[in-house]
């Protein structure tokens, strides 16, 4: 069943606000969506190594808060809130940082996270979209490294995912 608190939304064109990564993964898209929605799974591929996830707090619903805390190899931590927008299991994600829980609207909104995992093949067709409330936020987040940050992660998903037991 597709819950969704904004079921009719149309997309803006977004072309200079969105950031989109695309991938063919070797692994079955409800081991990916397990991975993205259970928070023990979702902390050992989260974060582009030699950074790690300490926590993770999931309430994956829409409305549902999340809290994922991100360390960096020197000591650095940034805690993460967000929101999830739409659930669609096995197929879609959408979350933003708009709100940090129970509509709280956050200091400063980033971004806008989809992710759609689709049939391909016996593989799964992974696009994880960023898309950024303003030009500017979409040119930073390109270069803070979005395309090798995010690449990583997705590689680090994949590989693993296909340890997962089923």
């Amino acid at each position: 069943m597709t819950e969704s608190l904004f079921p009719d939304a149309k997309a803006p064109d977004s072309d200079t606000r969105e950031l989109k990564l695309v991938r063919l993964m070797d692994a079955p898209r409800e081991k990916i969506f397990r991975a993205w929605t259970t928070p023990e799974l979702l902390k050992p591929w989260f974060c582009p190594a030699p950074w790690r996830v300490s926590h993770a707090e999931l309430d994956v619903r829409p409305g549902g808060s999340n809290l994922i805390v991100m360390n960096g190899p020197d000591g650095e931590e940034f805690p993460n809130r967000g929101v999830y927008l739409e659930v669609v299991p096995n197929e879609k994600l959408v979350f933003t940082d708009a709100y940090t829980e129970a509509w709280v609207p956050s200091g400063k909104p980033f971004f806008t996270g989809i992710i759609l995992l689709e049939d391909e093949g016996g593989k799964t067709r992974y696009t994880a979209i960023a898309r950024h409330w303003s030009e500017e936020d979409r040119k930073a987040h390109e270069e803070m490294g979005f395309h090798e940050g995010w690449g990583k992660v997705a590689e680090q998903l994949e590989d693993f995912v296909r340890q997962m037991p089923d």
